[in-house]
């Protein structure tokens, strides 16, 4: 397929970099390449970009899109694994770190992934096939408290608890194996009157794409080791999509910041309080109206900046 993908906040997250010519970076959701070929553009030919990408067909068509530059080291893995990943690559430290967390438009639009709620299709929503965890194996296999607390938790969705009872009900009868078949569940488990704000589907299927993926829990672990693979001066610039991301990123963020503790009244401190540098973004940077108008993967995007000392 054809990758088309719009990089949300382009200039944003270029501007937030803050690029050296001759600097190593890391973009560590690939993608499409969108915001890559922008960083590209910006080094000489001394300059390095490591692009990291854990769904293997994101990286197939990174190298196609980038296939004019040289100094592009690709790597199929989980920017999770940022240390070893650089470790592995005998890099010690980089200049700067870009990561645009969640699901992206061209995952979304390949229906045989599962991840889109339009259509009929297998339940699989992995970002990478080599795992084995998949969609069909929540929805079927997860008991009915643990299916209503990730709804409720990663899809922030009222009706958490009435889904997660029909979804039992019904998987009694047989196997739920299409995104058809689990949306209709949804839209009988949500009364019509709260059907109106979007599809009655979304707030699930996010949910599921979450925990399948695992993209939260590791998060804050994540920022922090980013963090720490900066050379002095690097930045990390992070976009969230959903609540849980920005919160995760943003208590790494004022964690690593680091704070004193100590009482007002010492002359010094004590408390072994350590900064590994500056937060950019007192408050995240979200994208223009232009860009939320044409765009809509922008509409709930937040930027967030960090800078290494």
């Amino acid at each position: 397929m054809e990758f088309k993908h719009e990089p949300v906040m382009l200039e944003e997250c270029i501007t937030g970099l803050n690029i050296k010519e001759n600097g190593i970076y890391v973009d560590g959701t690939l993608g499409g390449a969108g915001h890559s070929k922008e960083i590209l553009k910006r080094l000489s030919k001394d300059g390095k970009l490591i692009g990291i990408d854990r769904d293997e067909e994101a990286l197939k068509a990174a190298k196609e899109n980038l296939k004019e530059f040289q100094n592009v080291i690709y790597v199929h893995d989980n920017h999770d694994n940022i240390k070893s990943i650089l470790e592995d690559l005998k890099i010690d430290k980089v200049d700067g770190i870009l990561l645009d967390l969640g699901v992206s438009s061209y995952q979304l639009d390949e229906r045989n992934r599962g991840f889109s709620y339009l259509g009929e299709n297998e339940l699989d929503m992995r970002m990478d096939k080599s795992q084995k965890l998949t969609a069909k194996d929540v929805v079927n296999k997860y008991k009915e408290e643990e299916l209503a607390n990730l709804i409720y938790q990663y899809g922030e969705e009222r009706f958490s608890r009435k889904i997660a009872k029909n979804i039992c009900e019904y998987r009694k009868q047989k196997e739920i194996t299409t995104t058809k078949e689990l949306v209709e569940i949804i839209e009988k488990s949500i009364p019509m009157k709260f059907q109106k704000d979007g599809h009655p589907a979304k707030r699930t299927f996010q949910a599921i794409r979450i925990e399948v993926n695992n993209e939260i829990k590791p998060l804050y672990e994540t920022v922090k080791n980013c963090i720490e693979c900066l050379k002095p001066e690097g930045r990390l610039c992070i976009i969230t999509f959903h609540s849980l991301e920005d919160r995760a990123v943003k208590n790494a963020y004022v964690d690593a910041k680091g704070k004193c503790t100590c009482p007002k009244d010492l002359p010094y401190c004590v408390c072994g309080a350590k900064s590994l540098g500056k937060i950019i973004t007192k408050k995240p940077i979200t994208a223009t109206e232009e860009e939320k108008s044409r765009n809509s993967r922008s509409k709930s995007a937040k930027l967030r900046i960090f800078e290494r000392k």
